[in-house]
């Protein structure tokens, strides 16, 4: 689906269609996490990760985890095929 990019005050935005939002279960004022996929030049636009904190995860454990993701991204993707 495409999108227009349009300024509003003094940000540039995209509209979100409200299929989009439904599915997600998001309305307006929510927080999401937007990320890049640089290589295939992507804006990925999700759910925020959960306070992993709540859940008894252990913050350093959680970044290390982070960190080999965003540097393993292609060969795990490539994986998941």
């Amino acid at each position: 689906m495409l999108r227009k990019i349009f300024k509003t005050g003094n940000s540039v935005v995209v509209s979100l269609p409200k299929e989009a939002l439904d599915w997600l279960g998001l309305s307006e004022g929510e927080e999401v996490a937007v990320d890049l996929d640089r290589e295939k030049r992507l804006i990925i636009i999700s759910l925020p990760p959960e306070d992993l904190a709540a859940v008894g995860v252990d913050e350093a454990f959680a970044r290390q985890v982070a960190e080999f993701i965003e540097e393993y991204r292609p060969a795990l993707e490539a994986l998941a095929r």
